[in-house]
């Protein structure tokens, strides 16, 4: 393979890589914990929309806290998950699909 193919491959990966950057962001995922006390709105790309919050929990002040905790972090874990199943399918598997791979430096 000459530069200039390797190049061209490298410009068409930062185009297809936008275009995902952009499907991540319109890609809505939810996360609830409590049985659905507290529910989390957010999108693959990692930012949170909204969160429900039964009123029943707010009795427990300690409980809000660890249940609010708990599906904001299964909401981005789910975000993680997505975005790098869509890596690994656009990449053909180029870039690794390993747990903790931070895609940030991708721009995902």
């Amino acid at each position: 393979m000459n530069m200039a193919d390797l190049f061209g491959r490298i410009q068409q990966m930062q185009s297809q890589m936008q275009d995902l950057r952009q499907q991540l962001d319109q890609t809505i995922l939810e996360a609830e914990t409590g049985g659905g006390l507290v529910r989390v709105e957010a999108t693959a790309s990692r930012r949170i929309l909204k969160l429900h919050i039964d009123p029943e929990v707010y009795k427990d002040p300690e409980m809000l806290e660890d249940l609010v905790c708990a599906a904001v972090n299964k909401a981005i874990a789910a975000a993680d998950e997505k975005a790098q199943a869509e890596v690994a399918r656009l990449t053909g598997g180029i870039l690794p699909n390993l747990p903790g791979l931070d895609l940030s430096k991708f721009g995902l």
